[in-house]
């Protein structure tokens, strides 16, 4: 039998050569032009039932899936794919990093796989726009970067989220949160204190964004800012869902986070979340905090509590020219809770710290931790144990008063 990629060439053009191109062919049809094309071959060569199952499925996500990755994008224990150039794709399986055995048959077909997810979400790609954000139909995160920027070949970075959205009871049974905290964390939802997720990369931001947000009224309207699509708010109706746009060659001009933050305080929220916030739009969405947005959420990197307020000042910087003593003093009145989380040395995500946002004394930001993840030991395994414990008590309490609530605990 001849090489398997030369065989996959011959037969996929045989295949496309047959496709009807005046009219949609369903995926039907075009299973059975692949299955008649395997049979015809197999015939020849005298393949085993299993080696043309695994032909027709390669050539299937070849011609209407995105090829060699559809494995990958269908494997739940997958939660990062990294593509550098055609050779070379990492995976990220339970925590660990993996090089793959496979590689596309050529940089031309990497590059059709790129075209076909950024055509999927209305997005364009090229030399001279270089750098996207995307998604899959699926949902997961998509970043791609092309040369010149990238030196060896198209890089492409896949964040798979699972299927089914992780609730807080599964953190819970990972080991991420205690049940005491995610008690308290659920009242000040209810009681809508303003909430910012902080953590690195990879530390389970929007996971944990997804998981809190559950426990938002259902009959509340909600309306979601992100970049590129990823949240999966449940069981709520009254949902609006906003998503930046690129400028294009087709005049369609740039829609930034900062412009959906603007539209959405026209739209009667009860709740904005915004995704992420990296940039000047992070002024937008604490003015949003301070003029009576409450219970609203959103997610930042960086390294602890302390720094995601000092990257929230840098940012606000970025988008407007304030005193850093008004920029301060809306911080501390308009956000009220940091949760900030962490990979550990063990891949093992958790809750680091729950920081109360106090009041601004001496232009500095007072904070109040009330709690944090004590590391007590390692196992014979490698993982660490630790407990995540209670430091201190509340002290802002008039939101959970507001809301009939008599005790955040």
């Amino acid at each position: 039998m001849t090489d398997i990629n030369e065989t996959k060439t011959l037969l996929k053009k045989q295949i496309m050569d047959e496709i009807d191109l005046t009219r949609e062919s369903t995926d039907e049809e075009i299973r059975e032009l692949i299955d008649a094309a395997v049979l015809s071959f197999s015939s020849r060569n005298r393949l085993s039932l299993p080696q043309k199952t695994s032909l027709s499925k390669e050539l299937f996500y070849a011609i209407r899936r995105l090829d060699i990755l559809e494995e990958l994008t269908e494997d739940p224990l997958v939660t990062e794919i990294m593509i550098n150039g055609r050779d070379n794709i990492f995976i990220e399986r339970k925590g660990h990093l993996y090089k793959w055995e496979k590689s596309f048959e050529s940089s031309e077909k990497l590059l059709d796989v790129i075209q076909q997810i950024v055509a999927g979400c209305n997005r364009i790609v090229n030399e001279s726009n270089p750098i996207v954000d995307a998604r899959l139909k699926n949902g997961s995160r998509v970043n791609i970067v092309l040369p010149p920027v990238a030196l060896n070949g198209p890089i492409v970075t896949i964040r798979r989220f699972p299927d089914k959205p992780i609730q807080m009871d599964d953190l819970k049974r990972f080991g991420a949160i205690t049940d005491e905290a995610v008690c308290f964390l659920e009242k000040l939802v209810r009681s809508k204190y303003n909430i910012i997720i902080s953590g690195g990369t990879g530390s389970g931001k929007t996971t944990f964004l997804n998981a809190l947000s559950n426990y938002i009224p259902k009959d509340e309207r909600i309306i979601t800012i992100e970049d590129s699509a990823e949240l999966q708010i449940i069981g709520v109706e009254n949902l609006v869902r906003l998503e930046t746009r690129n400028a294009n060659v087709e005049g369609c001009s740039e829609i930034s986070i900062r412009d959906l933050i603007k539209s959405s305080l026209r739209m009667r929220p009860d709740r904005i979340i915004v995704g992420e916030v990296r940039g000047p739009e992070a002024i937008d969405m604490v003015q949003a905090l301070n003029t009576g947005h409450d219970g609203s959420l959103s997610t930042g990197h960086a390294n602890s509590a302390s720094d995601m307020l000092a990257r929230l000042e840098t940012m606000i910087l970025m988008g407007m020219d304030l005193p850093i003593q008004a920029i301060r003093g809306q911080l501390a009145s308009g956000i009220d809770i940091i949760v900030h989380l962490g990979r550990l040395r063990d891949k093992s995500r958790k809750v680091l710290q729950i920081v109360e946002i106090l009041s601004l004394n001496q232009n500095n930001i007072e904070t109040n931790i009330l709690y944090e993840f004590e590391e007590e030991c390692e196992d014979s395994d490698g993982r660490i144990i630790g407990t995540l414990k209670k430091k201190n008590e509340i002290q802002n309490i008039s939101k959970l008063r507001a809301a009939g609530i008599s005790s955040a605990y």
